[in-house]
């Protein structure tokens, strides 16, 4: 199972469109689930995501702008290798002001798509096209470039 864990709700009907799309894609692949939280601080987003990942059996990635930046080929091979070794993925990603440095010290990988900020529901849907993408690759099939 890939798990999304994420802070906020998305408000915008076409990104809920696409990021629902890019769901259903990875699904025919992975099974994957989307988790909202509320967004609040720093602190208390840390908190509500403690209280997923405290007991969680699996590899767990923070999308933080001081990880590893990967490309998509990159990325591809570190979600085989990880599924390989793991049955469960979980990314996380936080609020306006990232993710609480509690929640990074028990990531077993931080994950950085660039220095750029980008608007949360956008971020959503570039992850989930990022997976899907990864999927494509690994599987030989005709959409990466």
């Amino acid at each position: 199972m890939i798990t999304i864990l994420c802070v906020g709700k998305i408000k915008e009907n076409y990104l809920k469109d696409m990021i629902d799309d890019y769901r259903k894609r990875i699904n025919k692949y992975h099974k994957i689930e989307i988790i909202e939280l509320k967004d609040s601080n720093i602190k208390d987003e840390g908190d509500l995501i403690l209280k997923h990942i405290d007991n969680y059996k699996g590899y767990i990635i923070s999308m933080d702008i001081e990880g590893i930046n990967l490309n998509s080929v990159s990325l591809s091979k570190k979600i085989e290798s990880t599924l390989m070794n793991y049955a469960n993925i979980m990314f996380i990603i936080g609020g306006s002001n990232g993710v609480d440095k509690r929640v990074k010290e028990k990531a077993n990988y931080h994950l950085s798509f660039g220095n750029n900020t980008f608007p949360h529901g956008v971020f959503r849907a570039l992850l989930l096209e990022q997976i899907y993408r990864s999927f494509k690759i690994i599987n030989n099939e005709t959409y990466h470039k």
